[in-house]
């Protein structure tokens, strides 16, 4: 899983890695908010240099993946040191996206998509690592999907966060699993970072893929069947989902919950998959269908 930890902040000049970018404008909402994004080549995707326009933040993405291979430090960002972490500007807003670590499916070549398996050993490591890169920005919401490989790696990256700041999972599938989860102290609470978790940033669903090993799969079907299943953006496996599916679902999330919490000042944190992070990153990018095709590479 190559990777990579950095920081887009707003009319930043200098480079914050050793990625090339290329240029993009863009609306986002209205009024007037750079985003610098660097074009990388990671699990999550390819992302391009844009404007985008709100009414009210501005808006830097800090993307922390989890493998080690090729983590790079974040050189400049609004957030990096103790001194500019407790003076937040006004209408500035972060977003982190975190992929998850290497699960026991990962370590196996098996297609994962929706079943629920947790990280291997070396998925912790990565997931500790990740944190540390992030662990001086500061973070007021975390969205994570409903698989526990993306949960552990929010929990096990906010373990290195120099606030201390707890981590606490939002049960709202019920009225009793509210009542029963609710925190009474106003002091616990301001230690204390809500993570909600929800099945529309899961993976996508591989179908009747998931369970095979992804070798012995190529091997039947063909190498160009298998490649245009997991690379092509509208093209389902058996009975699963294409990313085009899975954008839906993930955009309409995003736009419908995070989006507002981002507009309202708050730094958020998403710790998800590679295909549901992609359809974020093709959102906020404007990527073309044949743009994200064109960038897969893993």
């Amino acid at each position: 899983m190559a990777a990579a930890v950095f920081n887009q902040s707003i009319g930043a000049s200098q480079s914050l890695g050793h990625f090339n970018t290329s240029g993009l404008h863009q609306e986002f909402g209205k009024g007037s908010v750079r985003l610098i994004s660097k074009a990388f080549e990671v699990d999550v995707g390819l992302s391009k240099r844009g404007c985008y326009n709100s009414s009210q933040r501005n808006l830097s993405i800090i993307r922390a993946s989890t493998s080690q291979t090729s983590l790079i430090d974040i050189v400049s960002s609004p957030s990096h040191n103790k001194s500019n972490d407790s003076r937040k500007k006004s209408g500035e807003a972060a977003l982190i996206l975190i992929r998850h670590g290497e699960s026991l499916w990962n370590e196996k070549n098996l297609f994962t998509g929706c079943v629920d398996v947790p990280l291997t050993k070396k998925g912790v490591e990565e997931a500790i690592e990740a944190g540390k890169r992030i662990s001086n920005i500061p973070i007021d919401m975390i969205y994570t999907s409903a698989l526990i490989r993306a949960q552990m790696t929010a929990m096990l990256a906010m373990t290195q966060h120099r606030r201390k700041k707890v981590p606490v999972i939002m049960h709202n599938e019920s009225e009793q699993a509210t009542a029963w989860s609710q925190i009474f102290s106003e002091d616990t609470k301001k230690q204390s970072i809500p993570v909600v978790a929800d099945w529309r940033l899961n993976e996508r669903m591989y179908g009747e893929l998931q369970g095979l090993n992804k070798q012995e799969t190529a091997d039947r079907y063909g190498k160009e069947q298998v490649h245009e299943w997991r690379r092509s953006y509208d093209v389902p496996p058996p009975n699963g989902e294409s990313l085009e599916m899975c954008a839906q679902r993930a955009v309409a999330y995003f736009k419908d919950q995070i989006e507002p919490q981002l507009l309202a000042g708050k730094n958020v944190m998403i710790a998800a998959h590679g295909n549901s992070l992609r359809s974020i990153i093709m959102y906020l990018d404007k990527l073309t269908s044949q743009e994200v095709s064109a960038h897969f590479d893993h």
